[in-house]
């Protein structure tokens, strides 16, 4: 396997593709300039009115910042500091020292018109924390364990002591507010103990190794660093808005802080679980969760600035319940992830930039202590990752590769600089230093990043879990997020339950039941205590959601991931309804949901086929669906466990996803699992063409019998074959069948009409078979 998905671009190539987004932005910022100083005299240096200039400086960031990050990436840099360094060439380091005027004229100083674009850049630092917050991998955090604390607990130990030293020492020339030197000393520490999160996911992501070991450990011991940080910010921020530095303020910040992260990561997960579940699946209105998402990010938000800890910390462990919420679809989080990626992190990073003045650097006492800031940073990052990575037991190749990935400051440092300049812990100068700090060190990671992980070899532990989380990331049942189930108190409706429940718990999916029982068929009201076919049947959905729950805890225990277990008790939810079945289904499959499975009384009809109860409950669902039938003489027997599966397979993706499913099944029910391959000769060829054709389906039979081999390595089940040739496929699985099988699990493709139709071999198995079957739709 190769440790890097990218090749080396020619470095002409490189170049040229930056200069191209380059070129286009120094035309745009000659087209503007020359705008400006045509609509205003150089007395007037604002627009007609403060909305017109706002929704200019809003466009221009906007336009600035998507052809700077397109730059920076095309050179293999982070897009963030495109859009930053975007921002410095529009503020008075660049735009501002050729054309003072036109500048000027765009960016008015007039208080009233900064107070608008502000709120848009604090609103923006809220949003950036809330998506932080999503990206913040807490499973992660658990699987590497002791390496990422040690690291993280070195990598922000040591440069902190050096950056409150050098607050310490600083002149009171620079600081704001020299007899707050301890906040000011705090702040640095911090702001030169924290790596970006975000930018070492996008280097480790783009040298594909997110999923190495290594790259898991970098991510996780950033993912410490943010969170540990973030926490130590509140604190130093809760005491400077005290205004002064006492006891009491330092125990309010400290105590406030702990309390709300121990209840939020408590009690606030189950309330946020719950909240974003609710809108999910009751409101109708288009993007109600992300409303929902963001009225929780203000809430806790507000919550931290009431407890007298900063906003930041509130909206940061926001983004943490939300990213764990197992109803957070990737469509929602796209969504919302798009929202923030386009509109607010271009706008704040260039009002980052434009707040910076990289004049100053000609001063040359600020010019060393920029050098001296970089190189204290650079020097105590790297030392402190190093040694956590030795104490963690890594290697030394592996710890240097942790110091060159951990050196990356980027956003975060620029988020923390920003608020400090609004809090009046830094000024201008102070920030700007941090500023180009948080540039210089973030440009040089990724090189360095490269090169150290190139020099790593894979060891064989590694490569074996790699092929198993590569095989996942194609499987079904392991990218299934939320599971329907449909059934009432049948044989088949206490299979569809057992079934959910085993797939429900590989992966913590949560399940909604819809009780059939009770709703209406036909647009009839059903009879009190009776089926449509006249046997009695309960309301029973309690025991519907136990049946889930007990095989959703089966499963999980015996799930080969070793994070199923730790997951919890998957989340069952029983809806009763009063409308048609077939009406509940389609409303419910509205709020998205990944698979639903029926298990209903009345599955066949009479003249053949499936019937039309089951027609209308799976019409309105769109995505793949199981369709359960039991046969009286094994109902029993199949509820409780299945001693033998048949899978018939023939190498398409319906035929995989059915073994998928029917591996599940035996790991949950340690049952023995067979797979059928039928193979038919063309006896029309001539004898050359049919023994090369005969070559031709011996190889594509071995290459899927390996396939199947090597799921159910991964499901942890023996998996036994058999062929049978020159036979049609229905034929054979019905032959196969009397063998002493308790289920089949056929794959199929369901055909277009208003009754369910899944081919002619389902057909004739459905009609003929003796065996409980399970027929898993694409």
């Amino acid at each position: 396997m190769k440790a890097s998905g990218l090749g080396p671009a020619p470095e002409g190539g490189r170049v040229l593709a930056c200069l191209r987004p380059a070129g286009i932005l120094l035309v745009v910022l000659a087209l503007l300039a020359t705008t400006a100083a045509n609509a205003w005299t150089a007395d007037s240096v604002s627009f007609s009115g403060p909305e017109v200039t706002f929704i200019a400086e809003l466009g221009l960031l906007l336009l600035v910042g998507r052809l700077m990050g397109e730059a920076a990436q095309r050179i293999g840099q982070p897009a963030v500091m495109g859009q930053l360094i975007g921002g410095l060439m529009l503020g008075p380091s660049f735009f501002g020292l050729i054309w003072p005027s036109a500048q000027h004229a765009l960016f008015p100083s007039a208080p009233e018109q900064k107070s608008m674009i502000d709120a848009v850049s604090q609103l923006g630092i809220l949003m950036l924390l809330l998506l932080t917050g999503m990206e913040t991998d807490l499973p992660l955090v658990r699987r590497v364990g002791r390496v990422a604390i040690t690291v993280a607990a070195a990598g922000v130990a040591l440069p902190f002591v050096c950056g409150f030293l050098l607050g310490e020492f600083l002149p009171d020339a620079i600081l704001p507010k020299p007899e707050a030197r301890l906040v000011t000393a705090i702040f640095l520490g911090t702001a030169l103990s924290i790596s970006s999160v975000k930018i070492v996911a996008m280097v480790v992501r783009e040298m594909d190794f997110m999923r190495r070991d290594l790259g898991q450990i970098i991510v996780a011991s950033a993912i410490l660093e943010d969170t540990i940080g973030w926490m130590i910010i509140a604190v130093a921020f809760g005491v400077a808005s005290a205004g002064a530095i006492d006891l009491w303020s330092v125990a309010r910040s400290v105590v406030g802080t702990a309390l709300f992260m121990a209840v939020s990561l408590t009690v606030g997960r189950r309330i946020v679980f719950m909240l974003i579940r609710w809108v999910n699946d009751n409101f109708e209105s288009e993007f109600a969760v992300i409303t929902a998402i963001l009225v929780i990010m203000i809430a806790m938000a507000l919550t931290t600035q009431a407890i007298g800890v900063n906003t930041v910390l509130g909206a940061f462990v926001a983004g943490i319940l939300v990213g764990e919420s197992p109803i957070l679809t990737r469509h929602i989080d796209e969504q919302l992830r798009g929202l923030i990626t386009a509109l607010f992190m271009p706008v704040f990073f260039g009002l980052s930039g434009l707040s910076a003045d990289v004049t100053v650097l000609r001063n040359p006492n600020l010019a060393l202590l920029a050098g001296g800031l970089i190189l204290i940073a650079s020097i105590g990052k790297f030392a402190g990752a190093f040694i956590g990575g030795k104490i963690g037991g890594l290697s030394r190749g592996e710890s240097l590769a942790l110091g060159c990935g951990m050196n990356a400051r980027g956003s975060t440092e620029v988020i923390v600089a920003t608020i400090g300049l609004s809090m009046g812990i830094l000024n201008q100068s102070f920030f700007t230093l941090i500023v180009t700090m948080a540039i210089v060190t973030t440009l040089a990671m990724p090189p360095m990043l490269r090169w150290a992980l190139m020099r790593l070899p894979l060891r064989k532990k590694e490569r074996v879990r790699l092929e198993r989380e590569e095989l996942d990331a194609k499987g079904f049942i392991t990218n299934l997020e939320r599971l329907l189930l449909a059934a009432d108190d049948s044989a088949n409706g206490k299979i569809a339950a057992r079934l959910a429940g085993a797939i429900a718990g590989s992966g913590g999916k949560p399940t909604t039941i819809l009780d059939m029982g009770n709703g209406q068929r036909d647009k009839q009201p059903a009879k009190a205590g009776k089926s449509e076919d006249g046997t009695e049947a309960k309301v029973n959905g309690d025991a519907s959601a136990q049946e889930v729950r007990d095989a959703a805890e089966t499963a999980a225990r015996l799930d080969a991931n070793p994070d199923a277990e730790k997951l919890g008790p998957v989340a069952v939810t029983r809806r009763q309804h009063e409308s048609t079945n077939a009406e509940a289904v389609a409303g419910e499959a509205r709020n998205g949901y990944d698979l639903l499975v029926v298990g209903i009384a009345k599955i066949r009809d009479p003249k053949g086929g499936f019937s039309k109860d089951l027609s209308r409950i799976t019409k309105g669902f769109d995505g793949p669906i199981m369709v359960v039938d039991a046969h009286s003489t094994r109902a029993d027997r199949a509820t409780d466990r299945y001693g033998r599966i048949l899978i018939p397979v023939n190498g398409t993706d319906v035929s995989r996803r059915a073994v998928e499913v029917g591996l599940t099944l035996a790991r949950a029910s340690d049952a023995q699992v067979t797979t059928l391959y039928v193979r038919r000769a063309n006896t029309d060829e001539g004898s050359r063409n049919k023994a090369s054709r005969r070559r031709a389906m011996r190889r594509n039979e071995l290459a899927v019998l390996k396939d199947i081999g090597v799921l159910g390595e991964r499901y942890e089940v023996d998996v036994r074959s058999t062929t049978r040739a020159n036979m049609a496929p229905d034929e054979a699985i019905l032959r196969e069948s009397k063998r002493g099988y308790d289920l089949i699990v056929l794959g199929v493709n369901r055909r277009l009409g208003d009754t369910l139709f899944f081919g002619d071999t389902a057909a004739t198995v459905l009609d003929r078979s003796e065996t409980s079957n399970l027929f898993v739709a694409s």
